[in-house]
């Protein structure tokens, strides 16, 4: 089919799907004129144009499922990448475009090597959750921005950010090999020097799962774990927690669709209607077996601290996409993970997040079944 020089664009776009790269090479080269014209168009600079159509083609070949109608492509395409500028536009509104430079073609070899690229993005992206996909695909690839995706999607702008976040955690392990290490502008990841225990200052940390023991005769008495590790570390700080907080925080990491906003939810969009923002959460002190946090909020008044539970800051982090920090003296006390028990416990994460949507779709069919 590839090999047909008067294939349609319809049946280009099927060999692509079926895995013929040198049939999307083909068919993005088909529109590509189409799509810088209009990109420069927009842009008024050509130096911009050649990043446009190099993301514009990334996106189109990752999101080539999506296209509903093959033999639109080329409008498809073009609009991709009109989007892609008008993000471009907005991040160089703040001061003058750069000289215009000459357009170059690629060649063979820079041909090879991005479908190769494409091809290990495709398939890192197809193993997100759905929502954590959309949202790549949605900001990203289609260079929307928080608000636009979150319109699109039908979510909170909050819940857009906390996909970006834990798409971007669980994307970077898998194509870190794509990164060219020679390249001045890609900064290199490596782990923090580890601060002593008497040392001020803060860890940025993560959660990395949420654990459930398996009480033989009451679940409200089954014990909750959140555990967080610091990022580029090994040091880990297990909090007990809530099973209403666990089960809510499991949901907004493992992306899982709610039909209305929850707690979390309208506590982020109340903070963003109130025009101040959640900048970060803190964990602060443990103070005979209780943690302590705080929740960092930015406000036309200046920067505000709120006490909180651990539980309730790390869940508004997970909605808002916020970083968590734990003070350097708390993460290195080594008696925080002296008894790790919870590492045998059975439910994990992906656990709690399935049971609530299990439990959500058996509450959806007895509502339906009830209503006829």
């Amino acid at each position: 089919m590839a090999e047909s020089r008067s294939a349609t664009d319809a049946e280009l776009v099927a060999a692509a799907r079926a895995g013929d790269m040198e049939a999307f090479a083909r068919l993005a080269g088909r529109h590509r004129a189409m799509a810088a014209a209009l990109a420069r168009r927009l842009l008024g600079s050509g130096d911009l144009v050649a990043d446009v159509i190099q993301e514009a083609t990334v996106a189109a070949l990752v999101g080539l499922d999506r296209l509903r109608s093959a033999e639109q492509f080329g409008s498809w395409y073009a609009g991709i990448a009109l989007n892609v500028a008008r993000r471009l536009l907005r991040e160089v509104s703040a001061g003058p475009l750069p000289a215009e430079c000459p357009d170059t073609e690629p060649g063979p070899q820079e041909r090879a090597e991005a479908a190769d690229v494409a091809r290990r993005v495709r398939a890192a992206v197809a193993t997100l959750p759905p929502g954590q996909r959309s949202a790549i695909l949605a900001f990203y690839w289609q260079g929307l921005s928080h608000a636009e995706s979150a319109l699109e999607l039908g979510i909170t702008v909050g819940a857009v950010k906390a996909r970006l976040h834990q798409a971007r955690d669980a994307l970077a392990p898998r194509l870190a090999s794509c990164i060219e290490s020679d390249h001045e502008e890609v900064p290199v990841m490596t782990a923090a020097p580890e601060p002593s225990k008497d040392e001020p200052g803060w860890v940025e940390a993560e959660v990395i799962d949420i654990c459930r023991s398996d009480h033989p005769d009451d679940p409200l008495l089954r014990p909750h774990v959140v555990v967080l590790r610091e990022r580029g570390g090994t040091r880990r700080l297990p909090i007990h927690i809530g099973p209403a907080e666990a089960v809510a925080l499991a949901c907004s990491l493992d992306a899982v669709e709610m039909p209305r906003p929850m707690t979390y939810q309208l506590a982020a969009s109340l903070l963003a209607a109130a025009g101040s923002r959640l900048t970060e959460v803190r964990i602060t002190r443990l103070v005979e077996g209780v943690f302590y946090a705080v929740v960092v909020v930015a406000t036309s008044a200046g920067q505000v601290e709120v006490d909180a539970r651990p539980s309730d800051a790390l869940n508004l982090a997970a909605v808002a996409g916020a970083p968590v920090r734990v003070d350097a003296a708390v993460l290195g006390d080594p008696a925080v993970d002296c008894h790790p028990e919870w590492e045998g416990y059975p439910a994990r994460l992906p656990d709690l997040a399935a049971e609530e949507r299990e439990r959500r779709a058996e509450m959806l069919a007895q509502f339906s079944h009830e209503q006829h």
